[in-house]
């Protein structure tokens, strides 16, 4: 099944380009079938970039997918034109007024700020505790995942070091999850960011669980089973180069910069990256869809607030 997204989004060019399947609108409502409705809470500064990625996943798999954009009204984007803005995202007190299936709640590249000096953080917490009684289950990502284990569990992030940046060999510590259902003993995941989070403090709270971590990335994967909540650290979503973009432009810029790990040939960015991470990404995002969301969620949206724990 295709993904319906609205009809101008420039991700729409792309995905055709990419064989994957969009729906019109009208060829959406001919259809007997209830479409789960995801938000995506864009808080990337490459908004248009980041409506891609995670289109292109969550339009890989056999349902059909109803894409909300939102983005927090009070903060101002410099790096998304306005009038895109204006045209596809929906401000978080629209959003609200609604119930949805599944929620995506994406990275940020405001790790070195306290979560409190975030100019959105205030409207960002409303939105993750309307999250927990309106939304049928919640994927946090990277400063999203971190943001997320703050505020309902009073799980600190920590600085790094150096910059944890690469694409890391992970395993499954609950080997049952059906979260990692179909995966090989070892993926890979890009990550790309300046702190992390404890295990340790992961483990001390009753109701969550550690599912999935790397011996150099650490805590991957982490499940709030009475609120329905995942925590992901890494960027399953990044396309081929986006490390290398990142990691270009700070070498332009004359910033402090490794080479990605295990990223390029013998580490060698002359030659083209290696990626290794695609295949379990769209893994990730079916399993996500099939068990936490579309093989539990009520038929009827409305029903969502009664399914939910408080």
């Amino acid at each position: 099944m295709p993904i319906k997204i609205p009809n101008d989004l420039p991700a729409v060019d792309v995905l055709h380009r990419e064989n994957i399947f969009v729906m019109t609108q009208g060829r959406a409502v001919s259809q007997d079938i209830r479409p789960l409705h995801i938000l995506l809470v864009n808080l990337m500064p490459k908004k248009i970039q980041t409506e891609v990625q995670f289109s292109r996943l969550l339009g890989n798999t056999a349902l059909q997918i109803e894409l909300d954009l939102a983005a927090p009204a009070s903060h101002q984007s410099s790096n998304t034109p306005p009038e895109h803005l204006q045209a596809f995202y929906k401000p978080f007190e629209e959003v609200m007024r609604h119930n949805y299936d599944g929620c995506i709640i994406t990275g940020a590249p405001v790790e070195h700020l306290p979560f409190e000096e975030v100019d959105y953080w205030p409207e960002l917490c409303e939105l993750m505790d309307w999250t927990k009684k309106h939304v049928h289950s919640t994927f946090h990502i990277c400063w999203g995942a971190q943001a997320g284990l703050y505020h309902h569990f009073g799980i600190p992030k920590i600085g790094l070091p150096e910059k944890l940046f690469g694409v890391y060999p992970h395993s499954a510590d609950y080997k049952n999850s059906i979260l990692f259902r179909g995966f090989d003993d070892t993926f890979y995941v890009p990550h790309s960011r300046h702190t992390t989070v404890s295990r340790e403090d992961v483990e001390a709270v009753p109701g969550l669980q550690v599912l999935a971590s790397s011996p150099e990335a650490g805590v991957y994967a982490v499940y709030a089973k009475k609120h329905k909540q995942i925590f992901i650290t890494g960027h399953s979503e990044y396309d081929a180069d986006t490390l290398e973009q990142e990691y270009r432009r700070d070498v332009a810029a004359g910033k402090p910069i490794a080479v990605p790990e295990h990223y390029y040939p013998d580490d060698d960015p002359a030659r083209p990256p290696i990626v290794r991470w695609r295949a379990h990404a769209n893994l990730l995002f079916c399993n996500w869809l099939n068990y936490f969301v579309y093989q539990t969620t009520p038929y009827d949206l409305a029903m969502i607030p009664e399914g939910l724990e408080t």
